[in-house]
């Protein structure tokens, strides 16, 4: 039973202002792990005023000072990284080989990442009569979700850290434990009292008095498009920045060649990765419709593949993250079914073997574009496969959405598959399954704005300042 009862501000474990409990629960097992105090506006008013007050020495530290605090937090995490991914498979239910696995690699990547970028990032430089400084935004609130923890947290804190700034980290309520470790990490590492803080709680309470806050320069959010629209309204009466990570309904298009059923077989599998919990998977599978029967076959075969059961085991997919988040993929599942999409893998109930915990079946649709099941996130193990007649028109059919936050193109013509990314109209695409730490990644459309990733996710946290004539000819 794991209790994180306190909250880390100023440097400090410090109790809440006003005691109050909420119990977590383990997706797997249904049963209670653990509770974390729920934070009010009060423990927001002292975290926010540590962070400004550290705010006055942390931002003018030299470039020197915070390469040191992120290699002692990069070796700190690494000393924690098993017990980290341990806690990301309790809190969300992420199978062990993938929380100890990927998830602990994201958020290390990212601190190393940072690392990297800040050992040559240029804060001033000359442009002509004039010298152009990149400075610290100031106190930024970080508001994460429960989906990658570690990674939606290291791609803030990190850069954050790097430019100078100092922050407020307000964690999901659903996976509260490895952040919690992770605060013991930046503690341990020597982070400054006040340039760091995070308190625990309901983002209808501490997010929104982050996002209010006249004292808060910046807000980071990563989530669903409805909060990422309050958060703005919230945050315009004090017109501080806000960067937003949100939604996606990204399409995975698989050329015509001679790799397209294995393609196929590929991308089902992936989207079944995290128990479909990410916001850039690829759910919409656009596939040759003249080749529909044969791309049916793999990616059926591929879906009744994965292997669903204790995340403890070795099972390909766990559960997902809540009961809410269960009865609301289930909704979708009948949803499909009611719109007459073909079920292909999958559908209803539990998996068979399984009377407990939140897990869903992988499940595959054959359907079209127009079908609410290929238009709204569904944020779970549900595919959607959609035939496309030419390239034109998988083009057209990946760019009809509201989201634009992923893509992805598959095929054994890398000409081509550059052709079709440069068309698509979303912020980040995956060929052939490449990977880039320093990639900028961010959403297009609906999907948000801002870029997060290596150096693209510097300038998040910096204002530009130009001193005129500093330089005359």
């Amino acid at each position: 039973m794991r209790d994180y009862l306190k909250f880390y501000i100023d440097g400090q474990w410090v109790d809440p202002v006003t005691p109050k409990t909420a119990e977590v629960i383990n997706p797997a097992t249904e049963a209670v792990s653990g509770h974390i105090s729920l934070g009010s506006t009060a423990d927001v008013d002292k975290a926010v005023a540590a962070a400004r007050r550290a705010f006055e020495t942390w931002s003018v530290t030299s470039v020197q000072e915070r390469i040191d605090l992120l290699q002692s937090i990069l070796a700190e995490y690494e000393r924690r990284e098993r017990e980290l991914g341990e806690a990301v498979t309790e809190e969300m239910g992420a199978p062990l080989a993938l929380g100890c696995g990927f998830h602990t690699l994201l958020g290390k990547g990212h601190i190393g990442t940072a690392l990297e970028v800040l050992k040559n990032f240029k804060f001033e430089e000359t442009h002509g009569p004039s010298i152009i400084r990149k400075e610290p935004i100031g106190v930024c609130g970080l508001i994460t979700p429960w989906n990658w923890p570690m990674n939606q947290t290291c791609v803030k804190i990190a850069p954050a850290l790097a430019t100078g700034c100092t922050m407020i980290l307000k964690p999901p309520q659903l996976a509260p434990y490895s952040a919690h470790i992770l605060a013991e990490i930046l503690h341990d590492a020597g982070t400054p009292a006040g340039v760091f803080n995070m308190v625990q709680g309901q983002g209808s309470v501490i997010g929104t008095h982050l996002s209010t806050h006249p004292d808060v320069d910046m807000i980071s959010f990563t989530g669903s498009e409805p909060v990422g629209v309050q958060i703005t309204k919230d945050a315009a009466e004090t017109v501080k920045r806000v960067g937003l990570e949100l939604g996606g309904k990204s399409a995975w298009i698989v050329l015509d060649d001679a790799s397209m059923a294995a393609n196929v077989a590929g991308a089902t599998a992936g989207m079944m990765g995290n128990s479909g919990q990410t916001c850039s998977a690829g759910s919409r599978l656009l596939v040759p419709a003249s080749r529909m029967d044969e791309a049916i076959a793999a990616a059926t075969e591929a879906a009744n593949g994965v292997t669903v059961g204790d995340p403890a085991g070795n099972f390909a997919m766990g559960p997902v993250v809540s009961k809410s988040q269960y009865n609301i993929i289930q909704d979708y599942i009948q949803k499909g079914i009611d719109e007459g999409a073909q079920l292909i893998a999958g559908g209803l109930g539990l998996p068979e073997g399984i009377d407990k915990g939140w897990f869903v079946r992988p499940t595959v649709f054959v359907g079209n574009n127009q079908m609410v099941i290929a238009r709204q996130e569904i944020f779970g193990p549900v595919l959607v496969v959609i035939g496309y007649n030419d390239i034109d028109d998988a083009v057209a059919i990946a760019n009809d959405s509201t989201f634009g936050l992923g893509g992805y193109v598959s095929g054994e013509d890398l000409d081509l598959a550059r052709d079709v990314s440069r068309r698509m109209r979303t912020g980040a695409i995956w060929v052939n399954g490449g990977f880039d730490f320093n990639a900028p990644f961010g959403g297009y459309k609906r999907s948000g704005n801002g870029r997060e990733w290596g150096e693209h996710g510097f300038t998040e946290y910096l204002e530009i300042k130009a001193i005129i004539g500093a330089n005359p000819a």
